[in-house]
């Protein structure tokens, strides 16, 4: 297991109601699972989570199976949410 860091953004942070909080995982899929159990009783954390882009120690995961990426000890999972913009 490794111990790092997810930080939400945008609707993320404000679904979760924090910037960021420690992961305890193996993978991203394993990080994600337990985020969804912290805030299980947030329907919208849910939702927006469902929705959401990832970006791994600074490279994104794209469509990559969530079971497939590793985390690293003191690493960085970026949560960011679809946006629009210009």
């Amino acid at each position: 297991m490794a111990v790092g860091t997810m930080r939400y953004w945008a609707a993320a942070k404000e679904a979760a109601g924090t910037a960021e909080e420690a992961y305890d995982a193996e993978t991203l899929a394993d990080a994600v699972r337990a985020a969804r159990e912290r805030h299980a009783d947030t329907p919208r954390f849910l939702r927006v989570v469902a929705n959401c882009s990832f970006v791994v120690d600074g490279t994104p995961v794209g469509k990559r199976d969530h079971g497939t990426v590793p985390l690293t000890e003191g690493g960085t999972v970026e949560v960011l949410p679809p946006f629009a913009g210009g």
